[in-house]
């Protein structure tokens, strides 16, 4: 998914001239926290409720008021992630796309990401999940990929975090387009990978291995 696809063509821009009342209502209108402030093509930033109440001015015109996120832009090719990350640096809910003569094209919302990206095979295909911590250097994930294939399954996606608790470690979450994950799980541990979490798994009928455990503590007296 690109910007140019994202574009939430339902959230219209204010022009610099309108009043802080407009944009208010604009905003419970269209649920945004964020409105763009655009004059011929050209963005001007982002105005918020937090900022008008700030002036305790609702006549005023938006141009005197000081708009933030005037950097929290995209291009109209620009990949998803990208524009999540964009959205995150500036810590807004709300991003510009530009075109290629970086006027104004729309605005895409990080619920809109959330919603398309819902939508895609990754998430909606059936599968467990897995999640491994490793150190950073010993990341492959072909060689990940390698081991999950040898037991007839395959990665539909994958995902990579720093660890939040030991910066010298990743958070490696992948999806397996299978829902029986013991015989995956003991091959990564078997070439030292270790599993802190696994998801969406079918649990296999442990009846008969209790009876084998009571059976074996039998013999045992």
């Amino acid at each position: 998914m690109i910007a140019e696809e994202l574009i939430n063509h339902m959230i219209p821009p204010l022009k610099s001239t309108d009043d802080a009342h407009k944009a208010i209502v604009w905003m419970e209108e269209f649920r945004c926290m964020h409105l763009p402030v655009v004059d011929e093509g050209q963005l001007h930033g982002f105005i918020s409720e937090e900022i008008i109440l700030e002036s305790n001015n609702i006549e005023s015109p938006l141009s005197s008021f000081k708009l933030v996120g005037k950097d929290c832009t995209v291009q109209l090719d620009s990949h998803f992630y990208d524009i999540l990350k964009v959205a995150n640096d500036q810590h807004l809910q709300i991003v510009a796309v530009l075109n290629d003569e970086e006027k104004y094209a729309g605005v895409i919302t990080v619920q809109d990401i959330m919603i398309s990206f819902a939508q895609t095979a990754a998430i909606q295909m059936r599968g467990g999940i897995i999640v491994l911590s490793m150190d950073l250097i010993d990341y492959s994930l072909a060689e990940i990929s390698r081991y999950v294939e040898e037991n007839n399954a395959k990665i539909i996606s994958s995902s990579l975090i720093e660890d939040p608790l030991d910066k010298g470690k990743i958070k490696l979450t992948i999806k397996i387009n299978q829902v029986e994950l013991n015989r995956i799980v003991a091959t990564l541990e078997r070439f030292g990978y270790r599993v802190i979490g696994r998801y969406n798994e079918i649990k296999r009928d442990t009846g008969e291995k209790e009876k084998i455990d009571m059976l074996l503590r039998y013999l045992d007296i």
